[in-house]
């Protein structure tokens, strides 16, 4: 099989494990071109190679580990909270369980609680089921080592790990609901979508208006929902409903169609029991061209507590 051939068949599986390591596209993409490339030199040097699928998912690991234990510096200088950058995709229906349960925002924000280890060991075995002895040599331990890293990340993660017992249709249509209660400033409907503990997560990185800190209970959530759009609504915003990391979402856009922002909902039992809203232009730049607004208001010093997303008319589902 060609080097352009393995790449084909080997990349979904290296980035898959790569972004659920590090919350980021920008780093994922340069630990599967890293990790390609040491394949490529490998083959190069006439060096075999008896399984290329472990060879990938190895390496990928072992080079994700070393970027999120250098991110973990970075992010702790991070201006506010720290989100995973987005992915925008409409995954076939044989992905939409692992989807649901590994890729949305909320729960890669749970697995930064994990050390990079117990992280790679329970992605490795929860997610991609490798068996235990394969996940001991990639991370260089043994099996009873192997086995306790991930029971301690499973413990940790279980009590707070997103389930999502709703139907697709039936979360998209309460997305759909929200944005439309936001746009007509009914507190009301919106408070009624909301779970009682709801969280809303907002990342600007200190570059655009955001929130500061996490904001929680149905009436402050709701509140400050309202109040953001208010800031943004005679911008000419616009919203498209779409999949954000496998669940309901929406993407803001100016009035030139360019991204402003992007929110994603976790979804359970009938009500929106988190929000992350990504607002930061560093985070936005691989879905597409990235709107100045935010750095517009910004420099403006209108000091509001702006919405995950700027909200407006809701534009065409997609």
């Amino acid at each position: 099989m060609s080097d352009s051939d393995l790449y084909k068949e080997l990349r979904p599986r290296a980035f898959a494990i790569a972004y659920r390591m590090l919350g980021s596209v920008s780093e994922a993409e340069d630990v599967v071109q890293e990790t390609f490339l040491r394949m490529h030199q490998t083959l190069q040097r006439h060096e075999p190679i008896a399984s290329p699928r472990a060879y990938i998912a190895t390496l990928t690991t072992r080079l994700a580990i070393d970027h999120l234990r250098s991110a973990r510096v970075r992010r702790e200088s991070y201006v506010g909270e720290w989100l995973p950058e987005p992915l925008v995709t409409g995954p076939t229906p044989a992905d939409l369980a692992e989807t649901a349960d590994s890729l949305s925002l909320a729960f890669l924000v749970l697995l930064e609680s994990l050390s990079p280890r117990q992280r790679a060991a329970f992605l490795l075995r929860e997610v991609f089921d490798y068996p235990y002895p394969q996940i001991a040599e990639i991370l260089g331990t043994n099996v009873d080592g192997t086995r306790h890293l991930v029971a301690r990340a499973r413990n940790h993660l279980c009590e707070r790990r997103p389930r999502y017992h709703a139907s697709r249709r039936q979360r998209e249509q309460l997305a759909k609901r929200f944005v439309a209660a936001a746009q007509n400033g009914d507190l009301g409907a919106l408070e009624a979508l909301l779970a009682q503990d709801v969280a809303l997560h907002g990342d600007g990185g200190g570059k655009v208006p955001a929130l500061g800190r996490m904001v929680s209970g149905r009436e402050r959530v709701a509140r400050t929902v309202l109040r953001g759009f208010s800031v943004y609504a005679h911008h000419g915003v616009h919203i498209r409903l779409t999949d954000v990391n496998g669940q309901p979402g929406a993407l803001a856009f100016d009035e030139r169609h360019r991204l402003v922002g992007v929110m994603g909902f976790d979804i359970a039992e009938g009500r929106i029991h988190s929000i992350h809203s990504v607002n930061n232009p560093d985070k936005l730049h691989h879905l597409g061209q990235v709107s100045d607004l935010g750095l517009d208001v910004r420099a403006s010093g209108h000091r509001a507590e702006p919405a995950p997303t700027p909200e407006h008319p809701v534009g065409p589902s997609g």
